[in-house]
């Protein structure tokens, strides 16, 4: 057995429910809700549970619903309060703006950050 079960094709989340182990559940607006989790084995064996790796979306997933210019001052958790209605989910303008670092989309006075509908959903245009 590896030390990684997921990778060996051993636990997948069904079986660490089974066998009582599972990684805290995570609110439905997180960027790693539906993720999965997997087990890494301590060189002792000690079962861990861990989120497995979350691959960011294409921009193409995503439906620009509005663009914000960039003004002196702006910061990203104020731009998702401002238009999301939750400074925690900067992570869905990144992701929608291919954003590696957050403040990338606000370190430029006078650019433009799209603020998306969330991943996957397609907008009704007008006229």
């Amino acid at each position: 057995m590896t030390d990684h079960d997921d990778i060996a094709g051993g636990f997948d989340d069904r079986d660490a429910q089974l066998a009582g182990l599972s990684a805290p559940p995570l609110p439905a607006t997180s960027r790693y809700t539906g993720v999965g989790t997997a087990i890494h084995r301590t060189a002792t064996g000690q079962p861990v549970v861990y989120l497995r790796r979350r691959f960011v979306p294409r921009a193409d997933r995503f439906e620009i619903l509005q663009e914000h210019r960039v003004e002196d001052g702006d910061r990203l958790d104020r731009l998702t309060a401002r238009y999301l209605g939750d400074p925690e989910q900067f992570w869905r303008l990144c992701d929608a703006n291919e954003a590696t670092h957050p403040e990338e989309l606000t370190e430029t006075i006078g650019s433009i950050v799209g603020i998306p509908l969330p991943e996957g959903f397609r907008g009704v245009r007008n006229g």
